[in-house]
């Protein structure tokens, strides 16, 4: 106890609390967007900053075109415990996306759009990636209106400074 008084430094540190989340959602199934929805959710809830970065096919999350169309991939998807022949099969997706559809609403978890609302209504910010917006020829107009902006990932690094960086 001694040897802790004369060194404050060895003493037990609380541990830090998060205080800001970046969250980058890179793929563009339901079973990619959900997590990333879910944390920053959470994170607002309690209080966290949360930002998220959207790039790849992660964009189809927060393109006006495709985010209420996400599907479940079964084609080389471990968690399907599918032999990739079988999640080929004609309807499997369409199948296998209406169950999850079913079960995501019976635990009362929106559907992607309406989520979308939820998390930048509690001021959550959703960032589109430039390098993937030019890549795949999109503008401003082709995402929905909670879409903060377009930004290079050195402009999303700056907003995630003194954060966690979390990847979905």
């Amino acid at each position: 106890m001694a040897e802790l008084l004369a060194h404050p430094e060895l003493a037990p540190h609380e541990p830090a609390t998060i205080e800001k989340v970046a969250i980058v959602v890179s793929k563009g199934s339901l079973e990619g967007v959900y997590p990333g929805l879910i944390m920053a959710n959470g994170a607002r809830m309690e209080g966290i900053e949360a930002d998220l970065f959207f790039t790849f096919f992660g964009l189809d999350a927060i393109r006006k075109d495709r985010h209420a169309k996400l599907k479940v991939a079964t084609v080389g998807n471990p968690g399907m415990y599918l032999p990739t022949w079988l999640g080929a099969v004609p309807g499997m997706s369409w199948m296998a996306t209406k169950m999850m559809a079913r079960q995501i609403e019976k635990i009362d978890i929106p559907p992607v759009p309406e989520f979308l609302e939820l998390v930048s209504d509690s001021g959550a910010h959703l960032y589109a990636c430039k390098a993937t917006v030019d890549m795949f020829g999109l503008t401003m107009d082709d995402f929905v209106p909670q879409v903060d902006g377009i930004l290079t990932v050195g402009e999303f690094y700056e907003k995630a400074a003194g954060g966690q960086i979390i990847f979905t």
